[in-house]
């Protein structure tokens, strides 16, 4: 017996998975039970063999959010109706502490922790009790509710049922590609895991920021050099971790454009990861990826940015603005003289991109600087602790975005790095400007009403509006 019909014998009928991806959605956003299910496993083993079963990724969807829905109300009922008691109840009676982080949590985001609360593991299942034990309006909550269940399913069924549609072709893998199948995912993890670590460690925070002050302290030119770093702007601190991101992404963004150009084709690599693309990718993939591409083409990056640069206007941040403007002009004029320079061909050239060329990937590198110069903003308003979120969310989103190219066909792997590469060193010199001409605090944004907006606009552009 082969391993795919081991699994298919071990799943449930197609009926009685779409109650289980319901009841598990529910019992993991469940006040108590939920602390102590591994909901996520759970549920990306039943978008799996959802995916498996070509279940409508549609009907999947509904029953997950609405088990999220149910989950988090029957948690806001019982915060209402037992404020009292909870405390006295297990776990809360031997851990009192998870209530006082979660009612930390509540009090520091307000109605936005119903919907981060949902994404933050350690509090998913104990914001919505909390929010009713604190007299949180029902119809308040209940809008919360239901925005936060409409982003959290597709976020945790989608890669679980995309490898369930594809896991026929991941065992029947040609030699070979399972090796570099891992070596890829290795890479991209060990190196977002580096990013955020030394991020964290050149923060005035870390070991190494500490050092590095001890250090200038000791020596009058060091100390002269380091006080005029972190004077002057309203943060008093320079921002080390864009300094240092410069100095490494630079020389390795010109030792890999000069290694594509000498290679005069693409590497060798390339073919193998192009190969093994082509055999795992499905309809459902290549349908994602098609709308990744118009998320990230020029009319989508401007309908992404609308709703924040009104903002910014309107609260006059227009250095932040101008940044922002500066860094996406700018990567742009940057992707279009590499690409002249390189004159590499595409694997595939659909009618759209007739005439373009393939080095560096154009929407890996503009992702780059747009999440990450966003990332960069949102920390400044969060605290300390709280900022490796952001660069997190960003790098979620940078990864699948740089991925899709593939899955089209119209890029070399060796493009998303370079991509990739010249998005950072972007980032890198935009922050550092901004930090000379900044004057005063980015305030918080109404992070609710704008990323509805947003998200209208983008599911408009993504189905209304052709390719540019």
């Amino acid at each position: 017996m082969s391993t795919t019909e081991w699994l298919q014998n071990l799943a449930p009928s197609p009926q009685w998975l779409l109650l289980f991806i319901a009841l598990i959605s529910l019992i993991e956003s469940l006040a108590l039970i939920g602390l102590v299910v591994p909901g996520v496993v759970l549920i990306t083993a039943a978008a799996s063999l959802a995916g498996h079963y070509d279940l409508p990724i549609a009907l999947v969807l509904l029953c997950a959010f609405l088990g999220a829905v149910i989950g988090d109300g029957l948690s806001f009922w019982l915060g209402q109706t037992q404020r009292q008691r909870i405390p006295s109840l297990w776990p809360f009676h031997q851990h009192p502490e998870w209530l006082e982080r979660g009612t930390l949590f509540f009090q520091r985001y307000g109605v936005l922790s119903v919907l981060i609360g949902r994404f933050v593991g350690p509090v998913r299942p104990l914001v919505p009790m909390i929010a009713g034990m604190m007299h949180m309006r029902t119809s308040l909550f209940l809008w919360s509710n239901l925005g936060s269940a409409l982003l959290w399913a597709p976020a945790y069924l989608l890669p679980g049922y995309l490898l369930g549609k594809t896991w026929q072709q991941l065992l029947d893998m040609p030699p070979g590609g399972k090796g570099w199948l891992i070596l890829l995912a290795s890479t991209v993890l060990a190196l977002a895991l580096m990013f955020s670590l030394l991020r964290h460690q050149l923060a005035r925070e870390g070991w190494i920021y500490r050092q590095l002050a001890y250090s200038a302290r000791r020596s009058r030119w060091q100390r002269g050099l380091w006080n005029a770093l972190r004077s002057s702007r309203p943060s008093g601190e320079f921002p080390l971790a864009s300094l240092v991101l410069l100095f490494i992404s630079l020389p390795v963004l010109s030792g890999w454009t000069l290694w594509v150009l000498e290679q005069q084709g693409p590497l060798p690599m390339d073919r193998s990861l192009q190969a093994l693309i082509d055999g795992i990718a499905s309809p459902a993939m290549i349908q994602i990826a098609d709308w990744m591409a118009e998320a990230g083409d020029t009319l989508g990056v401007i309908i992404l940015i609308l709703p924040w640069t009104l903002w910014l206007l309107y609260r006059r941040h227009y250095a932040a603005l101008l940044h922002l403007s500066g860094g996406l002009g700018g990567i742009a004029l940057a992707n279009t003289l590499f690409k002249h320079l390189a004159e590499r061909v595409r694997p595939d050239t659909p009618d759209y991109l007739s005439g373009s060329f393939s080095y560096p990937s154009a929407h890996t590198s503009t992702a780059v600087v747009l999440y990450g110069l966003a990332a960069a903003f949102v920390a400044e308003t969060l605290p300390s602790r709280h900022r490796a979120l952001a660069y997190w969310a960003a790098i979620i989103i940078c990864v699948p975005m740089a991925l899709s190219r593939l899955i089209i066909g119209v890029h070399w792997f060796s493009d998303l790095v370079g991509g990739a590469l010249l998005g950072l060193v972007a980032c890198a010199l935009v922050r550092i400007s901004y930090h000379g001409f900044a004057t005063r605090p980015l305030d918080k944004p109404p992070w609710k009403v704008l990323s509805l907006i947003t998200a209208a606009l983008l599911v408009a552009r993504i189905f209304w509006l052709p390719p540019v």
